[in-house]
């Protein structure tokens, strides 16, 4: 109870959902932190360790993302307490299990996240009629697919190219996560002219200050195999991508990767928050006051929801690309323009922006008493 109040304000929650199916199997929680913009949008995250305060926090941020993002979506965010490595059959269960439970709650439209994937939100909207991050022979826009919040993260750091002193060509990228999203920043980055040097799973990290192979490790993830899998490859322990010697350093992953046992060691001078809340506030300021550049999460990594919300209202895939790239590059500038003019972290500066759009929106709700 104590995590539940330290997380509301004037913004929300609107809602906390706790629920429980001991015949499914299913424990998850729902929380939808505002919705004056519009239904709440985000993603369903499976893991067997999640918590409220990460669901919390991680509603947030999604409040914060969609509103500098422009949407007409609050944010919400929903988690389920399951080993997403479960038989699919298992997995599928529990999904249609976790929609049929949240079929009357209107006001959240569920996305993937870590752990699931455009099948399960297939499944989610055969039940509730509502989903986002869909397979495309459902209409949707596979965002895991043609990269949308990888993209989103190299147009993040070419609009702060020149907030910093990190050129992106011949820059040294360490990635954190070599999902999706870490895989599709890389490639984007590298078509920009810097170097993947340092790259994690939750097997290990593989490094080369010459630059790693990026094909080879694409294709190792696509055999479902680890990047520590590499033959010849210099192999060391997971969190050594977070203290990597690179120029830029794309966390993306679990929450908190960037905490108190390795902050000091983090080399980067550029960092692109691929995952939601990778550091607390006072790491970041620890950071920033060591002249680290951050752009934060909710506006580095914003591609995957502006892509879903795209889908939403039946846009097509190359007007997701257009559009993911245009409010990324502006959000980012403004942000750090911000940021420079007032002498602010970038985080503060966001954060900013982002309550002035959602408290506008507040205000034009109905009103009683």
């Amino acid at each position: 109870m104590t995590e539940f109040f330290s997380l509301t304000d004037d913004l929300g929650p609107a809602k906390v959902i706790h629920i429980s199916n001991a015949e499914a199997g299913l424990k998850a929680i729902v929380v939808i932190d505002n919705i004056a913009a519009g239904p709440s949008i985000g993603g369903t995250r499976m893991a067997p360790d999640v918590t409220l305060d990460e669901c919390m926090r991680l509603a947030r941020a999604m409040t914060l993302k969609n509103a500098a993002a422009g949407l007409p979506h609050g944010g919400g965010k929903s988690v389920i307490m399951a080993d997403p490595d479960m038989p699919a059959a298992q997995k599928e269960g529990l999904m249609r299990a976790f929609a049929d439970a949240i079929a009357g709650i209107a006001d959240y439209i569920p996305g993937p996240d870590m752990g699931t994937n455009e099948v399960c939100m297939g499944w989610v909207l055969s039940e509730t009629g509502r989903a986002v991050g869909l397979p495309r022979v459902l209409g949707g826009i596979p965002l895991d697919e043609i990269g949308a919040t990888g993209y989103g993260i190299s147009v993040a750091a070419q609009a702060a190219e020149p907030f910093c002193d990190v050129t992106l060509k011949g820059a040294r990228v360490a990635i954190q996560g070599f999902g999706a999203v870490g895989t599709h920043a890389a490639l984007c980055l590298q078509d920009l002219g810097a170097k993947l040097v340092a790259v994690s799973d939750s097997h290990g990290t593989v490094r080369n200050p010459e630059g790693l192979p990026l094909a080879d490790l694409i294709a190792l993830k696509q055999r479902h195999r680890s990047v520590t899998a590499l033959p010849g490859a210099d192999t060391v322990a997971e969190e050594a991508a977070i203290t990597a010697d690179c120029d830029i350093l794309i966390p993306a992953a679990r929450p908190d990767a960037i905490h108190p046992g390795n902050a000091a060691g983090v080399k980067a001078r550029l960092i692109l928050e691929g995952a939601n809340i990778p550091a607390s506030a006072e790491i970041e300021k620890d950071l920033h006051d060591r002249g680290v550049m951050i752009v934060p999460d909710f506006i580095a990594n914003a591609g995957g929801v502006i892509c879903a919300a795209v889908e939403y209202q039946g846009g097509a895939e190359s007007q997701a690309m257009q559009v993911i790239g245009d409010k990324i590059a502006l959000n980012t500038r403004e942000v750090l323009t911000r940021a420079r003019d007032k002498g602010v972290m970038p985080r503060d500066a966001a954060t900013e922006m982002a309550a002035e759009r959602v408290k506008q929106a507040m205000a034009l709700q109905r009103r009683f008493g």
